[in-house]
């Protein structure tokens, strides 16, 4: 039988497994799904969010590893590593502390479901927002900066981080639903 320590640890390396299978393609290919990284961190407050002291800064040293390893042995882009690639600290903290926000008032009512969503796209906007405007501002990436070609650049792409990272968690709570016959509960995976 699982203790709750372990079924914690179990729980971490499924999402650092998962962060280091899919951050490689950030957008994905024919082969390699989407980047999981998002909803990797917004999980991980739900479950964890005791657990922050350890396990929040072993998700960003996986992050900026990853990075670091994609970019200077497997030939990925460093596009996006400029000035403004170190806001990914705060915004990934974001997406944490929208998880443990859900987390802190779960109740295993149909209601949470709706404290789900809007903890989910409030947290993903944040986290877009930091990420893509420092990107638009500080990275040095674009040529003339202006608040329309910005407005542009983030209609762009908010819908694919949103959707993406909505895709991964409504599979991690179907997932848990499925094993656990309600609602998940994040009272098993944390110490009191």
């Amino acid at each position: 039988m699982l203790t709750h320590n372990s079924t914690r640890r179990l729980g971490f390396l499924a999402l650092a497994a998962a962060m280091a299978a899919t951050r490689f393609g950030q957008c994905g290919s024919g082969w390699a799904p989407p980047d999981a990284s998002w909803a990797v961190f917004f999980i991980a407050g739900f479950y964890l969010a005791s657990q922050w002291r350890w396990a929040l800064p072993t998700l960003l040293v996986e992050a900026v590893a990853i990075d670091f390893v994609a970019i200077h042995y497997y030939g990925v882009s460093d596009y996006c590593v400029t000035a403004a690639y170190w806001f990914i600290v705060p915004a990934y903290s974001l997406l944490w502390l929208g998880g443990a926000w859900l987390g802190r008032g779960y109740q295993r009512v149909p209601g949470d479901l709706r404290r789900l969503a809007v903890s989910l796209t409030l947290s993903v906007s944040a986290c877009f927002l930091l990420t893509q405007g420092s990107f638009y501002w500080l990275g040095n990436r674009i040529a003339h900066e202006s608040i329309a070609g910005w407005w542009s650049n983030f209609l762009s792409w908010y819908g694919y981080f949103m959707l993406v990272t909505a895709g991964y968690v409504g599979l991690a709570t179907l997932g848990h639903i499925a094993v656990t016959g309600r609602l998940p509960a994040r009272a098993h995976l944390q110490t009191p």
